[in-house]
């Protein structure tokens, strides 16, 4: 998954290029990064805001190279982590090839969608407008599709009508992505399908685990440290710190004699598992570190930094 081989010369009639999804948070955008590329490199979790991390996935065809770049949902902020997360966010609209502009087109516009229109109003960057759910729709789907073509028309941006979850309508995303780029090289190994480093995406994975069992109860205080990573030819073994900001979270997350924590251990091991192809022995603890989403030291110590 993360080979060292050197990037081959595109043929003349080769594409390429950086597209950054932005949107509201929980409007799918991890879950069409992955669906576009086919496979796996982003979290999601019904939880709100799980992206934290200007994350790239990259899809390469006979016809192109395209770097998806997945950003966090662009939201009030009501912390310094939240600071961090949308001014990154705002910043991928500058310096890519296209922006994909998800929405939920199961919910009618908003105000949330009119903060990200007016942000994109100020960009040169080409828009697609992409109208996402499609299959969460209800009978009022032709009064909700208006209120998005309305923006599309007003602002020249193309749109396209799809489901990231059950891949309806993606091929018609990716022709008019391929179509919208220009001629260039290969920037990523063919075979590569992101740039992160392997201990991110293990601490995602964890992440992920914790969203999914915790729900509410342990929202977006938690962020993973990966301790330690040893390797021998038959089994890969990682320590992990899960660090929360109050006592009360570690208790939650540790459970009743164990529990919890031994679930969280046990689901992303086996999604570990998949990204190495290999045996994995996983140990997780937990640590209080007290309002860590207001530290900017903490913050830039857990890899939630300010970019230019």
């Amino acid at each position: 998954m993360f080979n060292n081989f050197t990037i081959p010369l595109a043929p003349s009639n080769f594409k390429s290029g950086f597209v950054a999804i932005v949107g509201r948070p929980n409007v799918g955008k991890s879950t069409l990064m992955n669906q576009l590329i086919g496979q796996k490199v982003a979290i999601t979790s019904p939880v709100a805001q799980t992206t934290r991390n200007k994350l790239k996935g990259i899809f390469t065809n006979d016809q192109a190279q395209i770097i998806f770049v997945d950003t966090p949902g662009i939201h009030k902020p009501h912390h310094e982590l939240g600071k961090v997360l949308v001014n990154n966010a705002k910043n991928s609209i500058n310096g890519v090839d296209l922006i994909i502009f998800l929405v939920d087109c199961a919910v009618k516009f908003g105000k949330g969608d009119k903060f990200i229109v007016d942000l994109l109003t100020h960009t040169k960057t080409p828009v697609i407008l992409g109208l996402n759910k499609a299959d969460q729709q209800g009978e009022n789907y032709q009064n909700l599709d208006e209120s998005y073509v309305n923006i599309a028309q007003e602002n020249n941006w193309n749109y396209v009508k799809f489901s990231a979850l059950n891949q309806n309508g993606l091929d018609q995303l990716q022709s008019l992505l391929i179509n919208q780029l220009d001629p260039g090289p290969y920037y990523y190994p063919p075979d590569l399908i992101t740039d992160q480093p392997e201990r991110f995406i293990m601490g995602e994975l964890i992440r992920e685990q914790i969203l999914l069992l915790t729900r509410e109860e342990i929202p977006h205080s938690v962020a993973i440290a990966i301790e330690k990573v040893e390797e021998s030819e038959k089994i890969t073994r990682i320590y992990a710190a899960i660090n929360v900001e109050r006592d009360s979270q570690k208790g939650i997350l540790i459970g009743k004699k164990g529990s919890m924590l031994k679930n969280i251990g046990s689901e992303a091991r086996q999604q570990i598992q998949k990204l190495i192809d290999g045996q994995v022995y996983l140990e997780l603890f937990v640590k209080v570190t007290p309002q860590w989403r207001q530290s900017r030291l903490k913050l830039s110590e857990f890899g939630y930094k300010n970019e230019e």
